[in-house]
Formats: structure tokens, C-alpha cells, sequence
């Protein structure tokens, strides 16, 4: 399945045999303090800047009815964001991930955001679109 919108990771992760949890990272944008002149002509434009973790979630896929709600949810909990990196961590059925399992996953995950580790993970906009960073 090519996956190019938040919704088809929904429906994907609907279709796997093992229960599944999907982790979200959300992400801003910021500028370092010495950026140039170029670099914040960049920005300006919507392209560039440095991407750091603003808060996380994990959420059921049978739960969540559509991007557009979690964009809303999202919203009205916290910071805004210019990103979304999601993954997925799969249980054994007919049991979800563990609490723990959960939690060490989404650390990693927050982690690796903060470090620019993202080849790991789906990135969508803030319209639920599939994003490539280079």
C-alpha cells in the first residue's frame, strides 16, 4: 500500500493481522539564533529551520476516525506544530503493545526527532499530507 496520506496509515494499520498502536510525534520549526540571512529567507518561506519534539501521543487506529481529528485534537492540547512523525508498534494478538512497551517506543521516538533521526518514520503536514525531508 503506498501510503501518502495520514488517512492511508489509518487504513493500514486497520488491516494488520496484530493489534496496533500508532506513536506521533509532534514538531515545530524554529530558526537557531545564528541562522543567515539565507537561511531565514528559507524559513520565511517555509522551508528550513530546525525541527524539535513539542508532545507526543500514542493512539488506537480504530480509535482515531480520521487526521483531520487528530489535527483538532491536537490543537486544542497543545503547542502549534508544522509536523507530525508517526510510527507504529504492533502487539500480539489478540493483545495491543504494553503500557511500557508504549512509553519506551515513544521516548525513543522523541528522542531520535530531537537528534534529526527521522528516516525511521512517516512525516505528514499539518494538512495529513505524506512529507519527504531532505
Amino acid at each position: 500500500m503506498d501510503i501518502t496520506t495520514f488517512d492511508d496509515l489509518l487504513l493500514a494499520a486497520r488491516q494488520q493481522p496484530d493489534p496496533q498502536r500508532l506513536l506521533l510525534v509532534f514538531a515545530g520549526a524554529s530558526l537557531p539564533p545564528d541562522a543567515s540571512a539565507a537561511q531565514r529567507a528559507e524559513f520565511e518561506a517555509g522551508e528550513g529551520g530546525e525541527l524539535a519534539p513539542l508532545m507526543c501521543v500514542d493512539k488506537d487506529p480504530h480509535a482515531l476516525t480520521s487526521f483531520a481529528a487528530l489535527a483538532a485534537e491536537a490543537k486544542t492540547l497543545g503547542p502549534p506544530w508544522v509536523l507530525v512523525f508517526a510510527g507504529a508498534l504492533a502487539g500480539q494478538a489478540p493483545l495491543p503493545p504494553s503500557e511500557s512497551q508504549v512509553e519506551a517506543a515513544l521516548e525513543q521516538m522523541v528522542e531520535a526527532v530531537r537528534v534529526g533521526d527521522l528516516v525511521p518514520y512517516l512525516a505528514f503536514d499539518r494538512e495529513g499530507h505524506a512529507v519527504t525531508l531532505v
